[in-house]
């Protein structure tokens, strides 16, 4: 029906276009008859259109579980014959990629090719599931939309395995006074660091944006500073260790001062103590030979 709506306006316009004459007629033609036809154009043109919803790439923690959503857009005149979800690996072999599941018919009922796979769709949005993900569902998803007049589009997204933190490294860069930490592989890495055991203040040094350098304000730069670089699956820690700070050395130093005179006073109040009783045990006894005598 549309279609014939479609032919009879371009033919009544060609028919006008013959009949008239001069350039009022002209423009006369391309104001009230091309006009319509640019209206009724896109309603009969639009195509199908996907569109995976989700973040990319895909980060997945092994014997999770992997959602990906994708929203279809048509057109009023546009139908949804088949849904197809599919992977491949990320290298690009084509004769590596495996069909998860299909949604065929007007019912668009799925059916998955593996126990654990789930597919639902409506006609504006298709979700995949995979229960129980592993190494070998990392890769490239696709998921494709057919029409009802056998026209396909199809978008990707890359799924990959969520790795924890490996391999922590702080090195110092001593021309700009800061440190940087590294970390080897690990999927969206937190950095926070510590000085002695305890959070960065102001006196110590400021903390980059991305979390990864340290600038040191303190001169010399001494004592130990820690990096702990963490995600989902744990945390690890790099130290760096500088020369010992001036005020540990004298604290120290303070330390077994104190210590040696507080022996010394104990040491010396205890020999008080043990002279002044000798002293009186002796006065004791000579007072009671002088008595004896005496009788």
């Amino acid at each position: 029906m549309d279609k014939f709506l479609f032919s009879f306006f371009f033919f009544v316009s060609l028919l006008s276009l013959s009949t008239s004459a001069g350039v009022m007629d002209l423009q006369y033609f391309l104001c009230w008859r091309v006009a319509p036809l640019f209206l009724l154009m896109p309603c009969g043109l639009q195509s199908i259109s996907v569109h995976i919803l989700n973040q990319q790439p895909v980060h997945v923690v092994l014997d999770s579980r992997l959602v990906l959503k994708a929203r279809i857009a048509m057109g009023p005149l546009e139908e949804v014959s088949m849904v197809t979800w599919e992977r491949e690996p990320e290298t690009g072999i084509a004769s590596a990629r495996v069909t998860l599941a299909t949604c065929p018919g007007r019912s668009l009922k799925c059916a998955g090719t593996r126990p654990n796979v789930r597919v639902s769709t409506e006609q504006q949005e298709t979700t995949l599931q995979i229960n129980g993900y592993s190494r070998e569902d990392s890769g490239v998803y696709a998921v494709t939309v057919t029409d009802h007049t056998g026209a396909k589009t199809t978008a990707h997204c890359i799924v990959r395995e969520y790795e924890a933190v490996h391999h922590v490294s702080v090195s110092i860069n001593t021309s700009h006074s800061s440190l940087v930490c590294g970390e080897a592989w690990g999927t969206d890495p937190t950095f926070s660091w510590l000085y002695e055991r305890a959070a960065i203040t102001q006196t110590v040094g400021e903390i980059a944006d991305n979390g990864t350098t340290l600038y040191v304000k303190m001169t010399p730069i001494c004592g130990h500073f820690t990096c702990m670089v963490s995600n989902k699956l744990g945390y690890s820690t790099a130290t760096y260790t500088a020369a010992p700070c001036e005020t540990e050395g004298r604290g120290m130093m303070v330390a077994v001062v104190c210590l040696v005179l507080l022996l010394l006073l104990v040491g010396g109040a205890l020999a008080f103590v043990l002279w002044r009783r000798h002293r009186h045990n002796n006065r004791g006894e000579r007072l009671r030979e002088h008595l004896d005598d005496t009788i």
